[in-house]
């Protein structure tokens, strides 16, 4: 019989962690149409729009859990964010991770070690959702978002600015619950099918 071909990721406590908080972020979009009319001002400036986000794992009542956070108490997002012209995943990531979940935004990207993209989501245009696929008749997608493992330590402080709370979700409860969490978040777990996911005790 053939070794189990899974990859691993190691998920520690949530007590293992400090939650604190920080100055609030300002937010650029007040409503949806907001968040449309500065995408096609991007895109009209810069192109496509790439976006990376985390999956950020910690054990709570011995299940895995992903850490989310929530805005305006109905809207629920992975940590991330656009990146800027020219900048890689891993560093647009990084300096996401710092701005959102720690006390300084000028980390050196060192304290988060991020791992394989999970996943690609596409927005074939401005309207419409996020999808897990391009069709070869959209030949000008107007935004990607990818997905990457971020492994935690077995310790870490996480900063939050005080507009945001940071949430430990089951993955049972986001899996398939795209009315709550949206597709991307939602598809995470079956994302992470192919991992064995080993709960450490401290």
């Amino acid at each position: 019989m053939a070794d189990d071909p899974r990859k691993e990721v190691d998920v520690y406590p949530i007590s293992c962690y400090y939650f604190g908080s920080k100055e609030a972020i300002v937010s650029k979009d007040e409503t949806p149409s907001d968040r449309i009319k500065r995408m096609e001002s991007n895109y009209a400036a810069h192109g496509l729009r790439t976006s990376v986000e985390a999956v950020l794992l910690v054990e709570l009542l011995k299940h895995p859990h992903l850490l989310l956070l929530q805005a305006k108490n109905s809207i629920f997002n992975l940590p991330g964010g656009r990146l800027r012209p020219g900048e890689s995943d891993i560093d647009g990531l990084t300096r996401k991770l710092s701005r959102k979940l720690s006390a300084s935004e000028d980390g050196d990207g060192k304290e988060w070690e991020v791992g394989e993209c999970l996943g690609m989501w596409w927005r074939h245009d401005f309207e419409t959702l996020l999808c897990p696929y391009l069709p070869a008749s959209v030949k000008k997608p107007k935004e990607c978002t990818k997905l990457f493992l971020v492994r935690l330590p077995e310790s870490r402080k996480f900063i939050v600015p005080e507009n945001l709370k940071l949430l430990a979700v089951p993955l049972s409860q986001v899996h398939e619950n795209p009315k709550t969490y949206g597709p991307i978040i939602s598809g995470v777990p079956q994302l992470l099918s192919e991992y064995s996911i080993n709960i450490v005790h401290i």
